[in-house]
């Protein structure tokens, strides 16, 4: 195995002179884990002008400097990181705890290099695009954000996971990242590329380039700056109510994880019930506080009598003046004043459990 130096350098007639380095990855069909190890390895210093080799010849890859998704080996140490191995079970939570990710999905070719790599692709993509540097927190929490709505999709899709248990689903889903970017092969009447065309694989490297740095400028720019509105509404909870169970946002954000991790370090899980905030003139929003970010079943929904009712009707049904709406689930109702909707909150969390 090639030694993998910051610079690679050779000598030649008693002069230094530096030599690419080579990220080995293997031929044929693509898939977007290797793709956006490949991208993701470029974005750092030591691997930014390297070449790609693609090949399944094992001498090839032998003289590589780093080697993904092919070789069966998974070797931090030696910079080989192949998933498909029987041997190999690992996620990422097994090999950094300490994150403490919501998936236990094993990892693809380009989970194991953001496992590794990640927080120092982050810090210099953050760097770069924001022209400032990241602090420790806010690094931490995009790192993990990045990889549970990112990466793990991309890990599950490769290693073949399903997304729940028994059955068959109702629909496919064929708009996610890796079926677009499977598109970049050639199809099966297209006339294929020499094995040594990168052409359509840079193309594709591109492509989930530009998705992932969108992501986690998202995350970085919107998302985590979201904590500290969520951070001063859990403070000031008991202003809002007695019972510290309503929320309210000085602004609509991304507040659902953010109110769970809150919770669990002030030992406040399950307190908050409700969560409201201004929409826009006259509409005034309460959602209710989901069991898990991205589930419909609440803590405690709105009134049972109140769901799939609307305007006059709600009036009447509620004794509440001004409410708009009520969802025929009961997980969101609107009022056109702050006063309604915090009314239209106690009401709710007053009345007996469904």
């Amino acid at each position: 195995m090639a030694n993998n130096n910051e610079q690679a350098k050779r000598f030649k007639d008693g002069q230094q002179t530096e030599v690419r380095l080579k990220i080995g990855t293997h031929d044929g069909i693509f898939h977007c884990d290797e793709v956006l190890a490949c991208y993701m390895l470029q974005q750092l210093p030591q691997y930014s002008t390297a070449q790609i080799v693609r090949t399944r010849d094992q001498k090839l890859l032998d003289t590589c400097d780093i080697v993904v998704d092919v070789g069966s080996v998974y070797d931090h140490e030696h910079h080989r990181y192949d998933h498909h191995q029987a041997s190999f079970g690992d996620t990422l939570n097994s090999l950094r705890p300490e994150v403490g990710s919501r998936w236990n999905i094993r990892l693809s070719s380009a989970g194991l290099v953001y496992t590794h790599f990640g927080e120092e692709v982050l810090r210099l993509l953050l760097q770069k695009k924001l022209d400032q540097e990241p602090n420790a927190e806010c690094l931490r929490a995009v790192y993990l954000k990045v990889y549970d709505g990112f990466i793990s999709e991309i890990d599950a899709i490769d290693n073949g996971v399903p997304m729940f248990e028994g059955g068959e689903p109702k629909y496919n889903i064929t708009t996610n990242l890796s079926s677009r970017m499977h598109n970049f092969n050639p199809t099966w009447n297209e006339p294929s590329p020499p094995p040594e065309s990168l052409e359509r694989f840079e193309q594709a490297k591109a492509y989930v380039g530009r998705e992932f740095e969108d992501k986690v400028l998202y995350y970085a720019k919107s998302w985590w700056p979201a904590r500290d509105l969520v951070s001063r509404a859990l403070a000031d909870r008991l202003t809002v109510h007695e019972s510290g169970a309503i929320l309210e946002l000085e602004q609509f954000c991304p507040w659902k994880e953010h109110l769970y991790l809150l919770e669990k370090e002030q030992n406040l899980v399950g307190k908050a019930k409700y969560v409201l905030y201004f929409n826009k003139e006259h509409d005034w929003r309460i959602i209710c506080v989901p069991n898990q970010p991205s589930s419909f079943v609440c803590r405690k929904f709105l009134k049972k009598s109140w769901r799939g009712v609307r305007d006059e009707e709600l009036e009447k049904v509620s004794g509440i003046a001004g409410a708009k709406f009520c969802h025929q689930t009961g997980f969101i109702g609107g009022n056109t004043t702050r006063e309604g909707a915090l009314r239209m909150a106690v009401a709710s969390l007053q009345a007996p459990e469904d």
